[in-house]
């Protein structure tokens, strides 16, 4: 992340303002303005990956169900001792609920969430064989995982290209850069997915988490050291 705050930093510049940027008119130009926008980003995070410590497969989809409605920065904090109480993915699918829900309870809606990992460990146990599925279709049968969870794990744990992520900074960030008029965030990958080549699904992803972390923050984005800027018509744009 330092790198990328240097990187970015080296970009200062004076703001060009919304209605100086001109729009894409034809396919042309928008491929032209998308090619634009992913070297900015793989400019500023060229090994981008995901925040959410884990050190397989199980552990990333633990900590992906944790991270709902909570930073990643506390869902690391949690699961370097909840891997030590749960060390298996067994301990997991035997565990009291309501002692799985204290011990994230920091997470927030500890008791949604100790429901699904418990249900989780005993779906893949029972059918799976214990091992976290590497297919889109089988990973939406497991308790807590939706698409954006699935897609997570495919892409960080497995390197399959199955989708984009779409959180909150990847919604927000579409929207600003007019890569989507939508805000449904399953609207929002189906534009993504035809836009973005699918090689670069996963780490396109990860680089626009980043960039809304450091960057382009939804409070005031800083416009001035943002390589994307002279491709940005956003209205919100910070000139000073």
């Amino acid at each position: 992340m330092a790198e990328a705050e240097t990187a970015a930093a080296n970009f200062e510049h004076p703001v060009t303002p919304p209605r100086k940027v001109p729009k894409p008119k034809t396919a042309a130009d928008r491929k032209a303005r998308l090619n634009r926008i992913l070297e900015g980003l793989d400019h500023l995070f060229p090994k981008a990956t995901c925040a959410l410590h884990h050190r397989d497969a199980w552990e990333l989809l633990v900590a992906t169900i944790l991270s709902a409605q909570c930073t990643d920065e506390r869902v690391n904090k949690v699961t370097p001792d909840l891997f030590k109480k749960y060390p298996k993915i067994e301990a997991f699918a035997k565990a009291p609920q309501e002692e799985l829900a204290a011990d994230i309870r920091s997470t927030g809606f500890f008791n949604n969430k100790s429901k699904s990992l418990i249900g989780a460990a005993r779906r893949i146990l029972s059918d799976f064989n214990g091992h976290v599925p590497k297919t889109m279709d089988e990973l939406l049968t497991v308790p807590g995982a939706a698409r954006k969870t699935a897609n997570v794990v495919l892409g960080t744990a497995y390197g399959i290209p199955s989708g984009v992520v779409v959180d909150t900074h990847v919604q927000r960030i579409s929207l600003r850069l007019d890569l989507t008029k939508n805000t449904d965030p399953i609207k929002i990958e189906q534009d993504l997915m035809r836009t973005v080549p699918k090689d670069k699904w996963i780490l396109f992803a990860h680089q626009v988490i980043h960039f809304g972390r450091t960057i382009c923050v939804a409070r005031k984005p800083r416009c001035s050291i943002c390589p994307l800027d002279p491709v940005c018509y956003a209205k919100d744009k910070t000139l000073a």
